[in-house]
């Protein structure tokens, strides 16, 4: 796109993470370049207050929540990101208002990126059948029994849904998770 600048203004972006446990650059990087391209990304999470990030396995930062998964609605939203992070996707897979609050993304067609660990909670919603993603190599196994093809790729989109790897490959997912949700529809 010539001027991303503004190709995502008007437009909410729901960043769905667990009270403890995102992956930061996994959040932070797709959060900055949505940022960059006029959008308004917004937190997202189980508890109110704050989450805690992490690098791996260290504590890193943390982020103030903007909005319960209990009191959201993906109609308040032109789409979802599902940051990885090992603990965070474990976590909101076994939350039933996260998991609907994903959910209704794809029933209502709208775009969503997720990366690293983070197809579990999709694998929850039960909204990958049928579907070519990537993901952590570990989940491999999870997403062809829950019906979806998997590949190891970089970046992969299918439909809306925009899915990566690992933190290696946040430039091409951000990137393309910038140009899936610009051309979406219209704005929420």
């Amino acid at each position: 796109m010539a001027d991303e600048t503004h190709v995502l203004e008007n437009r909410r972006v729901a960043f769905l993470a667990a009270p403890e446990g995102v992956e930061q650059v996994e959040l932070t990087e797709p959060w900055k370049a949505v940022q960059r391209a006029g959008g308004t990304p917004e937190l997202v999470s189980t508890d109110r207050g704050e989450i805690q990030a992490f690098h791996h396995l260290d504590r890193a930062d943390r982020f103030a929540v903007d909005r319960l998964a209990s009191e959201a609605s993906s109609d308040d939203y032109d789409a979802l990101v599902l940051p990885g992070g090992v603990a965070n996707p474990d976590y909101l897979r076994t939350d039933p208002d996260a998991v609907a609050f994903a959910r209704g993304f794809f029933e209502l067609g709208k775009p969503v990126a997720v990366i690293c660990h983070g197809p579990w909670t999709l694998i929850e919603a039960g909204v990958v059948a049928g579907r070519r993603l990537t993901s952590w190599p570990s989940l491999r196994t999870d997403l062809r029994n829950a019906g979806a093809e998997w590949v190891d790729e970089e970046v992969v989109t299918d439909r809306g849904l925009v899915s990566s790897r690992k933190p290696d490959d946040l430039p091409a997912f951000c990137a393309t998770l910038v140009e899936e949700f610009a051309s979406a529809v219209s704005p929420a």
